[in-house]
């Protein structure tokens, strides 16, 4: 079943404190070579049959009204991937 993708950040000027807390916990873990993180959100919405021009259209303007909180994120990306 496809299915269409949204990914959402937090604005480059928002300050993002769970990727700063990941940040710093990766060091303590082994993980040395990371210097930042910025937390996202990923949305997979279920397609039944094929995922046609209207059906992206719509998922792009769900992820601008309902998904993301265009004051403070930005839908980054909206895309088709196969289940």
């Amino acid at each position: 079943m496809p299915r269409i993708v949204v990914e959402v950040m937090p604005k480059p000027e928002i300050l993002d404190p769970q990727g700063k807390a990941i940040a710093s916990a990766l060091p303590h873990l082994g993980f040395q070579d990371f210097s930042a993180v910025r937390q996202g959100k990923r949305f997979e919405l279920s397609v039944d049959g094929e995922v046609t021009d209207e059906a992206l259209a719509q998922a792009r303007k769900a992820a601008e009204e309902m998904l993301s909180n265009p004051v403070i994120e930005d839908v980054v990306d909206v895309r088709v991937e196969d289940a």
